[in-house]
């Protein structure tokens, strides 16, 4: 369904904010602005800023939604013959291997990593972020393979998955912070992603494998 004239204003409203917001967060950090002042810069009310953001923290993680499921949408999405961790594995690397300002391998990546450092209510909400992620995730590989309610493996599961995500992205956040061009780091993880991928047990490596149809 095309998206309606009201829709597309008010997404456009919401971007805009988000970006005069993060333009602020990263010249002056996060803890230094305020939502009265992101509101004057938008040239929109208060109001306005918080009928779109609840709070502050999600002006700057405004795409946390599609973060927070990412893991358990290309579980979903793997192939016919494919397990969760080797799909998100599979997914991962194409990420690393394209150079993509999806998992930070881009310019400007360390100033955005040091507004979250210096914060501590932006560190919290990652924490929280990871934790959504971790819930997705368990979730969609107990309806995947129709674990029972008190079936632990989904949780420990989701959690060795969401362990290879999370040193991705601590790795190519710390590297991008040093000052290290992307490419570089892109070949490094790439093998990285090797040698995470042979500690995984073969029972991880082959937990809810795809059948034919």
């Amino acid at each position: 369904m095309a998206e309606g004239l009201r829709e597309r204003k008010k997404r456009q409203t919401r971007q805009y904010i988000s970006d005069v917001a993060t333009g602020l967060f990263l010249e002056r950090g996060f803890e230094a602005v305020t939502v009265a002042e992101i509101a004057e810069a938008a040239n929109v009310s208060v109001n306005t800023v918080y009928n779109y953001f609840p709070a502050k923290e999600d002006l700057f993680f405004d795409r946390s939604a599609g973060v927070a499921d990412r893991l358990a949408r290309w579980v979903r999405g793997r192939d016919v013959g494919e397990s969760a961790a080797r799909a998100v594995l599979r997914e991962l690397r194409s990420e690393v291997e394209a150079v993509s300002p999806r998992v930070g391998l881009m310019a400007g990546y360390d100033r955005f990593m040091r507004v979250i450092h210096e914060a501590p209510a932006l560190r919290s909400r990652l924490w929280s972020l990871q934790r959504e992620t971790h819930e997705i995730l368990e979730a969609t590989l107990r309806e995947e393979t129709g674990a029972a309610a008190d079936d632990p493996l989904p949780d420990l599961m989701a959690g060795q998955i969401c362990w290879v995500h999370q040193v991705v992205f601590v790795t190519i956040g710390r590297e991008m912070t040093a000052g290290r061009k992307p490419a570089e780091v892109s070949r490094e993880v790439l093998v990285l992603m090797d040698d995470i991928e042979d500690l995984l047990s073969e029972k991880v490596l082959n937990y809810a494998v795809r059948g034919g149809a």
